[in-house]
């Protein structure tokens, strides 16, 4: 039985450690807000906050977490950082069809979160590897610089 800390409740879990958190969050837990994309950790549909960092869940064993706080789509707008991204995209209309948006609003959370006034170089860094089908970057970037300067 693994023990897991995710948006600020306690959960458990009786999966193989070896499982990825990614379906362990999904399957077992029933928190579908966290997409599967490519499985291989390249496209960042998967991205939760571990302790604070954006990671790929669909490639982090569920065993590894240990006693780390998990963060997903569903408790992300309990954070100040997670609550600015997501006001922004309303505000903006960032999501065209939204299978990659739980992920890109995670990464942006994170980014925020350590760096509140990112240039252009830190975003594109910070969201390397946010892959958007309908290819909305330019919308997604300005919803960074939005919720930076709220």
């Amino acid at each position: 039985m693994l023990e897991f800390t995710i948006n600020g409740e306690k959960h458990q879990a009786d999966v193989p450690p070896d499982m990825p958190l990614l379906w362990v969050l999904r399957d077992v837990l029933g928190m579908t807000g966290t997409k599967f994309g490519c499985g291989i950790a390249q496209c960042g549909a998967c991205t939760v906050h571990l302790d604070g960092v954006a990671v790929r869940s669909c490639q982090l064993p569920a065993g590894r977490v240990g006693s780390r706080a998990i963060t997903t789509i569903e408790g992300v707008g309990n954070t100040p950082a997670g609550a600015k991204i997501q006001k922004a995209w309303i505000d903006l209309e960032v999501i065209q069809c939204g299978y990659c948006q739980p992920g890109q609003i995670m990464s942006a959370a994170a980014l925020l979160a350590s760096n509140p006034a990112p240039d252009d170089s830190d975003i594109d860094a910070a969201m390397a590897g946010n892959i958007c089908r309908c290819g909305t970057y330019v919308r997604i970037r300005e919803g960074i610089k939005h919720a930076a300067r709220s």
